[in-house]
C-alpha cells in the first residue's frame, strides 16, 4: 500500500510500517461503520481538505474523487459552499484547486 502514496507520505509510511497498518486499518474501521456512502464520503474530505485550506490536500482529494467517478459539479459545488462558513476568497481559491486537476 505504501509503494502507492507519492514522496515523504510514503517514505513515512515505510517507518515503521507498524504504524502505517495500525492507521489503515482505523480507516477501513471508519469506512465499515459510516453510515455515508463511499461517494458522500469522498465528498467530506474534499470539504474538510478545503476547510483547512491545504492547497496540497485539495488537488488530492479532487483527483480521488474523479478517479471513484464523482463529477466535476459535485466537486465545484463542495469549493462554492465554502463560502459561506470560509468566505469567498477560500472558496475561490479552492474552487481553483479543484479545477486544476
Amino acid at each position: 500500500m505504501t509503494k502507492q502514496m507519492p514522496g515523504a507520505a510514503g517514505d513515512l509510511a515505510d517507518q515503521p510500517p507498524s504504524i502505517w497498518s495500525a492507521y489503515s486499518s482505523f480507516g477501513k474501521a471508519c469506512a465499515e461503520a459510516s453510515p455515508l456512502s463511499a461517494r458522500e464520503r469522498r465528498l467530506v474530505k474534499l470539504a474538510l481538505a478545503i476547510g483547512t485550506n491545504s492547497e496540497e490536500a485539495v488537488p488530492s482529494h479532487t483527483h480521488r474523487a474523479r478517479a471513484k467517478g464523482i463529477e466535476d459539479a459535485a466537486l465545484h459545488q463542495v469549493a462554492l459552499l465554502a463560502i459561506g462558513p470560509l468566505g469567498l476568497p477560500r472558496a475561490v481559491a479552492s474552487k481553483t484547486w479543484t479545477e486544476d486537476q
